[in-house]
């Protein structure tokens, strides 16, 4: 004959449950004193009681095993590793302790937690994962703890736990990261590997990163909180390469809430921070950029990981440069406002003075590459282009030749710029350090404002220290200087179409050889040609009448 249901339990809101009261309390203590306090409130004998059950661990999934369990007379289920969790957090939620029944569920899932340290690396992590459904409770409980205990003693049986507990110092740096599974690994060839590679697990302290990756960010952030390195206590290299992997797992799954892993994500920065010099390269310094942005970190974090780049940021590539702008494209494709942030930190540095220059040197090409890589982008403001340009001192640039051919390639991709915006593009230029054939076709470039263009020629000087150091450019100055003494001994009146010119022939001549725009001399230089030449052989120039330049 089966048994009356005459007990209703209404289980979070959601699930209903017909039981019998006198077998369901023979195991459950909070179930029998709900029992008798509605016992005292109902109204009628025969009645059936209801019970409402709120926050129960498990949901429906647990209580459908509690009650198999008790109509099983303390059998009816199997406790293995994937269900342990929700029944010990049910069994404890319910009281079903062993002053009621002898064996009852809460002592068989202790018991069987007590084996935990004889169970497979497998075993112990399925269990753990399996918390995450009722990690509030299995918190509360204890049972999280116990686990990541267990989960530590197996990763202790088979690694080094000494690099994975101790500060990363430049000495367990290497060890940690020179070692493989099968065979030991120098340094050296450790540092060859590339960014993808060296955080996918391949050392002999990491080979738990897989596994482990499957688990939930509260759970991973109770494992880091355990061993002491949460937050700012980061000092563990080993911890930071796992960190920095589980969340390379995480960053490309939309459904993630990225920000339950922000603080996973600022503990791997102070690992980052920590470690950076001895550990990671500089383009590792950038995978670590594009992988931690993906997440919430806190303003300092942040601050931190861009002032350890850009202390670098001489031995960066230009691909390290170009990170996405992310969502917000409205400002341009390409996040120029870290690459300004990070130009201010190198900017800073104090170095020897010798030691500067070179670094000074290897970062202006380096953005004069990255000005022409951007400069096509239509959303880039020329604001935000001067402000890249003019980050750098005037001494990283040896000439402002790549510089003039970024402001070109921007003029040609923005061809509705205003004359305003094209003058204030070029104040980044300085026209003293362009070498004569840049200054030449800044002069006869169209989308150049001519004063613009007669400010570069008059700025051209030709003294020995400004001289291009190629020997065709010395050639094109002796031209010019040629030109220069004829002028100085029959000095004529030119007229540039615009521009009316007399005196000051040195300056005004420069402008008119580069413009090309002559409208009344070009009579007299072929003229004088053969003049010219004889004068320079009697000052000791020994120029033929072929190095004459061409003044029209």
């Amino acid at each position: 004959m089966s048994l009356l249901c005459d007990l209703q339990i209404n289980l979070n809101n959601q699930f209903t449950f017909f039981v019998n009261q006198d077998l369901i309390s023979e195991y459950s203590g909070f179930l029998r004193k709900m029992i008798k306090q509605s016992n005292k409130k109902k109204n009628h004998k025969n009645s059936r009681i209801i019970i409402e059950v709120e926050d129960f661990p498990g949901g429906s999934d647990g209580f459908d095993l509690v009650s198999r369990f008790c109509y099983g007379n303390g059998g009816g289920i199997s406790i293995d590793v994937s269900n342990v969790s929700i029944l010990h957090c049910s069994s404890v939620f319910l009281e079903m302790t062993e002053k009621l029944c002898s064996s009852n569920l809460l002592l068989q899932t202790e018991k069987f937690l007590e084996g935990m340290f004889y169970w497979s690396w497998n075993d112990i992590v399925l269990c753990l994962k399996s918390c995450e459904q009722v990690f509030q409770h299995a918190d509360s409980y204890g049972l999280v703890d116990k686990l990541v205990f267990g989960v530590l003693a197996k990763i202790a049986q088979n690694s080094d736990m000494s690099h994975v507990f101790s500060s990363s110092s430049p000495s367990s740096s290497a060890s940690a990261s020179s070692q493989s599974p099968e065979t030991a690994r120098n340094r050296f060839d450790s540092e060859k590997r590339s960014t993808s590679r060296s955080f996918s697990c391949r050392t002999s302290n990491e080979w738990w990163f897989d596994d482990m990756s499957i688990l939930g960010p509260k759970i991973i952030e109770k494992v880091i909180k355990t061993l002491g390195a949460h937050d700012k206590n980061n000092d563990s290299l080993v911890l930071t390469r796992f960190l920095l992997h589980y969340l390379k797992t995480k960053v490309q799954n939309k459904s993630n809430n990225k920000i339950e892993y922000s603080g996973l994500a600022d503990t791997a920065v102070q690992g980052v921070v920590f470690a950076a010099k001895t550990a990671f390269s500089c383009r590792k310094m950038f995978w670590v950029l594009r992988v931690l942005s993906g997440f919430s970190i806190s303003k300092e974090s942040r601050i931190g990981l861009e002032r350890v780049i850009g202390e670098m940021l001489d031995q960066a590539t230009l691909d390290d440069l170009l990170l996405p702008a992310g969502e917000k494209r409205e400002k341009g494709f390409y996040d120029v406002d870290l690459v300004i942030r990070l130009l201010k930190v190198f900017v800073r540095i104090g170095n020897t003075e010798e030691e500067q220059n070179l670094r000074m040197r290897r970062i202006g090409k380096l953005i004069d590459k990255y000005l022409r890589e951007i400069s096509p982008d239509q959303n880039l403001k020329v604001s935000k282009f001067l402000e890249v340009a003019e980050s750098l001192p005037d001494s990283a640039r040896d000439w402002f030749d790549g510089l003039y051919r970024a402001i070109d390639i921007y003029l040609e991709s923005h061809p509705k710029l205003s004359s305003e915006d094209r003058t204030k593009l070029c104040r980044c230029l300085n026209y003293k350090k362009l070498t004569l054939d840049t200054c030449k076709q800044l002069a006869k470039n169209p989308k150049i404002p001519p004063n613009i263009a007669v400010q570069a020629l008059k700025s051209q000087q030709f003294s020995n220290e400004t001289l291009p150091h190629s020997r065709e450019d010395n050639n094109k100055v002796n031209k010019i200087w040629n030109s220069r003494k004829y002028l100085e001994e029959k000095p004529i009146l030119v007229h540039l179409k615009g521009f009316e010119m007399s005196e000051k022939f040195e300056d005004d001549l420069k402008m008119n050889l580069e413009r090309k725009q002559w409208n009344s001399s070009e009579k007299v230089c072929k003229e004088k040609k053969g003049e010219v030449v004889s004068r320079s052989v009697r000052h000791g120039h020994t120029h033929s009448s072929s190095s004459f330049p061409r003044l029209c």
